[in-house]
């Protein structure tokens, strides 16, 4: 008795879609590899043709080609760990704002068949096993988080010579590409806000002054208050933490019970703060006006709604993810920083 065994099926290939679309096997590969000079009606029937016919890009011939592997690196950068201290992913993780910024970069990756790799370095050791794999070559490209001002890591990725975008200035002067939001600017509206409100014992829970956000927030909004004529402002440094925003408002208070007015430097600290108000009987807004900064969930998880600065970062992380992609697609291009100007959001804490 003898079996007809079907032949194996064979992969479809860049010659059997351009038999199905009519057209030659190099517009299809220009197709393919997302040539801009394809007449999109002629686009239309290729990538017909690929449903059609279930071709599959060789990735891996593909890069040997064009050097590039579609995909980069989201590098989060955090200082040495601390004995006791929350550990650095769980705290990365329930910061609101690392998930806008993950947003944002998709927003703008998927579309282009970016793949995104998150890298964590939090020590020496993760450091040197990150630059060693940015150097293999696995990634065309790198978005780097960085929030201390003595982080090597800025000048160790300038030396790869790899493209990238940090997402907030270099604490030294670099050729690195960054974006942020004008920090100093967003505390002096927090500040002026306050002020137009008739409010004069005030007081801040700032951020933590080894982080260049911290000291700008800080920064800007006592230079404001300056302007207006209210020297005596106390502060109280926070981690940009729940617990650290709740901590160092209890500091605020002991000092300073009859303080009318408290900026805090992110809104999760504020969600952290605002219950030590109420809890010491101090109403907001009618007896403390709270104005927070960010405009991230925590703000509208807080009781009362609270005011608070909008840094834009589902759109700053956009304008990064494009700025990496102009670097990678004509390398030793101009590439400009960008700095967002924030907005006043207001609620009801002030």
């Amino acid at each position: 008795m003898t079996v007809d065994v079907p032949p194996p099926l064979r992969p479809a290939t860049l010659e059997d879609v351009a038999a199905v679309a009519g057209v030659s096997r190099a517009t299809v590969s220009r197709v393919i590899n997302g040539a801009p000079t394809v007449d999109p009606a002629l686009r239309r029937v290729v990538e017909q043709a690929v449903a059609t016919t279930g071709y599959v890009p060789n990735r891996a011939a593909r890069s040997l080609v064009t050097r590039r592997t579609d995909s980069i690196a989201l590098v989060v950068s955090e200082r040495e760990r601390r004995p006791q201290s929350e550990p650095f992913v769980g705290r990365m993780f329930s910061d609101p704002h690392f998930g806008r910024v993950v947003a944002g970069l998709l927003d703008v990756l998927r579309p282009a068949g970016i793949q995104m790799v998150l890298m964590l370095a939090d020590d020496e050791a993760s450091r040197n096993q990150l630059l060693s794999y940015l150097r293999q070559g696995h990634v065309d490209g790198v978005v780097l988080i960085s929030s201390h001002s003595d982080d090597p890591l800025p000048d160790l990725l300038r030396d790869t010579r790899l493209p990238a975008v940090l997402a907030a200035r270099p604490p030294r002067p670099s050729p690195l590409t960054y974006v942020e939001a004008d920090q100093r600017a967003g505390a002096q509206l927090a500040a002026d806000h306050l002020v137009a409100l008739g409010r004069r014992r005030v007081a801040t829970v700032a951020g933590p002054q080894d982080m260049p956000a911290g000291r700008a927030r800080l920064t800007g909004f006592l230079d404001a208050l300056t302007r207006h004529g209210v020297e005596d402002v106390l502060s109280a440094e926070g981690d940009f933490t729940q617990a650290g925003g709740a901590s160092a408002m209890r500091r605020l208070l002991s000092e300073r019970p009859d303080l009318d007015a408290v900026f805090i430097a992110s809104d999760l600290m504020a969600l952290g703060a605002l219950p030590v108000l109420l809890r010491a009987g101090r109403d907001v807004p009618s007896d403390v006006a709270v104005v927070g900064f960010d405009d991230s969930s925590a703000a509208v998880a807080c009781d009362p709604l609270l005011t608070t600065v909008r840094q834009p970062v589902e759109e700053m992380a956009a304008e990064m993810a494009r700025l990496l992609l102009e670097q990678i697609g004509r390398p030793g291009g101009p590439s400009p920083s960008v700095i967002f100007q924030p907005t006043l959001v207001r609620r009801d804490s002030a």
